[in-house]
């Protein structure tokens, strides 16, 4: 297999912060799936959180290349983690449809934050098993 794709977005935790003051449950039934609202308010400082799955949902975004047009819902994109705690993908909806026609085969994705910012990559691995590469002259 062999990346396709790629997606990158930083998202400043204080902004998140202060959506979730402003608007609430509005916004974080908009933007985040049920389980993704459990997973991060189980935690002391759940902004952090929040920033790193809005980054998450914005990578998969610029990856697609669709932005937030043709009727994808924040909610397409999820956030979950795996038995080790590491981070994983799902996706639902149009997004889910889009990825399939693009020829995706899996995603990986890296999460890391700070005190102020959250990070997501996503990279996007074809189906087929990687070519014999040619060796250099």
């Amino acid at each position: 297999m062999s990346v396709i794709y790629h997606g990158i977005d930083l998202a400043e935790i204080k902004q998140i912060a202060r959506l979730l003051q402003r608007h609430g449950a509005r916004f974080l039934n908009r933007v985040f799936t049920p389980a993704e609202q459990q997973y991060c308010n189980r935690h002391r400082r759940p902004a952090e959180r929040f920033a790193a799955r809005f980054a998450v949902k914005e990578a998969v975004m610029k990856m697609i290349g669709t932005g937030w047009t043709a009727g994808v819902a924040w909610t397409d994109i999820e956030t979950v983690n795996n038995a080790a705690g590491k981070p994983e993908i799902l996706l639902h909806g149009k997004v889910a449809r889009r990825v399939e026609q693009m020829g995706v085969g899996s995603l990986a994705v890296s999460i890391t934050h700070t005190g102020d910012l959250a990070i997501a990559s996503v990279i996007a691995f074809s189906p087929e098993p990687p070519q014999p590469s040619t060796p250099l002259p």
